[in-house]
């Protein structure tokens, strides 16, 4: 009944996907990073799926956490931008979350709370991203200060690299090399390796990689890669024809009458556009599937609807199916047509799309 868009969600697939994290990084543990609701395929159920074979979940914040915890996922769950607050300290050690440690200050707050129980954190080292973490010449002392303290169990030393996904780059390298310098000495864990680190730099896999965007399916490099070929599409994106109209040449599609037939088409209405989620960067040109047949998308998304060439295909009409991306059609493409990522395409897509699980 109703409107046929929706993005089924095959569970199987990232848990798939997570079973060749695993595979690839010879013993190391991997928290599955859920965090922005599992980039967009939901933090609950994703959660829920993975946990009989997952070590730790990783989220953005306090208030992911909490969500997951509510819906009875057991595992510890680490606070990859830590904590804002010293208040969340008593939230984070009653239900064991684990959380990142960024800032001298954060370090404060821990000597100083009283906890029902000493929490796991995560030491992370600016080492070239410049984002968060603490500067080499300080982290030493931050680990002496966290060791000493009585509110804290296991210590785990982290950083996050920023070109990983360019391969050809010396950057990635150069902030292993500015780690491993600076923990030099130091026995404790360690966690550098994201999702093209997990796919594509072994020797920075060690104790705990961090893979989030692979186990959705998508890949995080420009080209191909043979472990991140292995990968299987988690989401799929789908509607339906709504309407079909046969134009001449020279007659317009859409708003701003931006695409002209060139030659006599044959125009497919489709049930999704930017009010959904999907892409206004779709511009003409950008590839879906019809029943099984590629084509693409001809002039301006709209909010409800957009507008597909169906001239020459087969057995298509009003109710046929059309996948935005998928198992059929890898949504890094749709990215490139669009001038993004799949990070968000697929955070992208809004609440009226409902989410369907397989």
């Amino acid at each position: 009944m109703g409107r046929a868009t929706r993005a089924i969600i095959d569970l199987s697939a990232i848990c798939q996907n997570y079973r060749l994290a695993k595979s690839l990084t010879a013993g190391a543990d991997a928290v599955a990073v859920i965090k922005a609701d599992a980039y967009g395929h939901g933090a609950v159920r994703v959660a829920l799926s993975m946990e009989p074979e997952v070590p730790a979940f990783g989220v953005a914040c306090i208030e992911e956490a909490i969500e997951i915890r509510d819906a009875g996922v057991q595992k510890p769950i680490l606070l990859l931008e830590g904590f804002f607050t010293a208040d969340e300290l008593t939230t984070i050690a009653e239900k064991n979350f684990w959380t990142a440690i960024h800032r001298v200050e954060q370090i404060a707050m821990l000597e100083e709370a009283q906890l029902v129980a000493p929490v796991n954190v995560w030491l992370k080292l600016d080492s070239g991203m410049h984002r968060l973490g603490l500067d080499a010449p300080d982290y030493r002392q931050a680990y002496e200060r966290l060791q000493a303290c009585k509110n804290v169990s296991d210590i785990v030393l982290m950083s996050h690299l920023a070109c990983a996904d360019e391969l050809d780059k010396p950057h990635t390298m150069q902030q292993a090399a500015l780690f491993d310098q600076t923990v030099e000495g130091i026995s404790a864990p360690h966690s550098i390796a994201n999702s093209p680190a997990t796919l594509a730099w072994p020797a920075l896999h060690r104790d705990w990689v961090r893979p989030g965007l692979m186990l959705y399916g998508a890949s995080p490099f420009e080209a191909s890669q043979p472990n991140a070929d292995k990968l299987l599409a988690a989401m799929t994106l789908e509607s339906e024809v709504i309407a079909v109209h046969d134009l001449k040449a020279g007659e317009a599609v859409g708003y701003a009458a931006s695409y002209v037939c060139e030659e006599n088409t044959r125009v497919g209405t489709v049930a999704i556009g930017y009010g959904d989620g999907y892409s206004r960067h779709a511009g003409t040109g950008t590839p879906v599937i019809v029943n099984g047949q590629r084509t693409k998308i001809i002039g301006r998304v709209s909010m409800d609807m957009c507008a597909i060439d169906l001239t020459g295909l087969t057995n298509v009409d009003v109710g046929s199916k059309v996948e935005l991306w998928g198992a059929q059609l890898s949504v890094n493409e749709v990215a490139r047509h669009c001038g993004t990522i799949p990070y968000t395409l697929f955070t992208g897509i809004t609440r009226r799309v409902p989410r369907h699980y397989i």
